[in-house]
């Protein structure tokens, strides 16, 4: 359960070791040591300040750590910032979502990487292509929209959030990171975001998940690791714990 239990490098999609964060005076983690296994929903949890979404940040480039080592794919990696981080494979879904509500579903999903079409010195948007793009997205993570030419502003939170995830995983993404998902989603949105989550588990997406519902970790992850006040204390398989133990290792009561 100690969070020196490393998991197997050769196993991991991502890992660091002794990587810590400070904002002047303020440590918002130090010496952390975290590995996410490929093909795995990974869960990081922690009370409020534990360190939890500033750790996160500092594996995809957000943050500059201050000290320690990280890895991805197998290869020392630091990210200077997120598009780095985005072309070696890791896409992340902020609680903002970072879509634009006067653009369609199909724009949306193109942002950024939008299909172009050349005749001979010219270059074109293949708006065609995009679409039909778009539609084999959406189908193969079995999400349902109105319509790909719906204006995203139209669409109810859940589905939101299922097009950032999509836009995520269509890029070909080989990590997605996850910051509380379904922390502003009603019961049935949450339960197809979730539903969502372990459909690219199934398609062998890594997933990191951050999230306050300790019900919704046990739900859907593998491996918890455990943060608390700036330093990652614990780590256990989501089969082989229960609520009352994860509570306990939040709150330091262990």
């Amino acid at each position: 359960m100690s969070a020196a239990n490393h998991i197997p490098a050769s196993d991991a999609i991502i890992a660091c070791e002794g990587l810590s964060k400070h904002f002047g005076g303020i440590r918002a983690f130090t010496d952390v040591a975290f590995q996410a296994r490929r093909g795995e929903v990974t869960a990081v949890i922690g009370d409020n300040g534990a360190g939890k979404s500033t750790l996160i940040r500092s594996l995809v480039g957000v943050h500059q750590p201050d000290a320690g080592n990280l890895f991805f794919d197998g290869r020392a990696r630091p990210f200077a910032n997120p598009d780095e981080a985005r072309k070696a494979g890791i896409e992340t879904v902020h609680q903002n979502l970072a879509l634009i509500d006067e653009l369609t579903v199909a724009q949306n999903l193109f942002l950024n990487r939008e299909i172009v079409r050349r005749v001979g010195p010219f270059a074109f948007l293949d708006r065609k292509a995009m679409k039909r793009e778009a539609r084999s997205m959406l189908s193969r993570l079995s999400i349902n929209v109105p319509s790909i030419n719906q204006r995203v502003r139209r669409l109810s939170g859940g589905q939101r959030q299922a097009i950032s995830i999509c836009r995520a995983v269509g890029s070909g993404a080989k990590l997605v990171v996850m910051d509380e998902p379904t922390a502003a989603l009603g019961v049935q949105e949450t339960a197809n975001v979730e539903a969502l989550i372990r459909r690219l588990r199934e398609q062998s997406v890594s997933v990191i998940l951050v999230s306050h519902n300790l019900d919704q970790v046990r739900r859907l992850s593998d491996q918890i690791w455990v943060m608390r006040a700036g330093k990652m204390v614990a780590t256990v398989r989501a089969s082989e714990t229960s609520g009352n133990e994860l509570v306990a290792l939040v709150t330091g009561a262990v």
